[in-house]
């Protein structure tokens, strides 16, 4: 059970949903409770009672919270992209990945030619002297050879996302 706490008298937020008498062993009681009747209601839009059923019966109980919590996600994220769901979620993320990526290694490649082409000048006090900031992009190929069909995060390119 969720949090090992009494249930209240009322009927949980599946059961109300159903309109149905909610039995001690509701197998829903737990993890719809009776404050949150959004949550089942999104979850049997696109899953179904029945199916929702199904799938708790399978999972042991230990792990059946964190398969309620993604199923509500699920489900949120169908509601919301009907065409999609949550692999365009998981597309658009590693697609933002994928461009962070490229700014690293741009970055990298900028700071190791700026480094490279900069020696450490000293003044008479020890104290270091700022060096010349003009630098031109490098060209070794770093970044020119980026090639993101060899990422491992293109599994999802078919997909055209905004």
């Amino acid at each position: 059970m969720k949090n090992q706490e009494p249930r209240s008298i009322s009927s949980c937020a599946a059961c109300k949903f159903l309109k149905r008498k909610c039995t001690p062993n509701c197998q829903f009681a737990p993890y719809f409770r009776a404050d949150e009747p959004k949550k089942f209601a999104k979850v049997h839009k696109v899953f179904g009672a029945s199916n929702v059923s199904k799938i708790l019966n399978e999972v042991p109980e230990n792990q059946r919270e964190d398969t309620v919590n993604s199923l509500v996600y699920e489900a949120e994220v169908r509601l919301c992209d009907p065409v999609y769901g949550c692999i365009g979620a998981i597309a658009s993320l590693q697609h933002k990945m994928v461009e962070l990526q490229h700014d690293l290694i741009l970055a990298q490649a900028r700071l190791a030619c700026y480094v490279e082409n900069q020696p450490s000048y000293l003044d008479d006090n020890i104290n270091i002297i700022a060096p010349n900031t003009d630098f031109q992009e490098p060209s070794n190929g770093l970044v020119e050879s980026l090639n993101y069909n060899s990422m491992p995060f293109d599994q999802f390119s078919q997909f055209q996302f905004p």
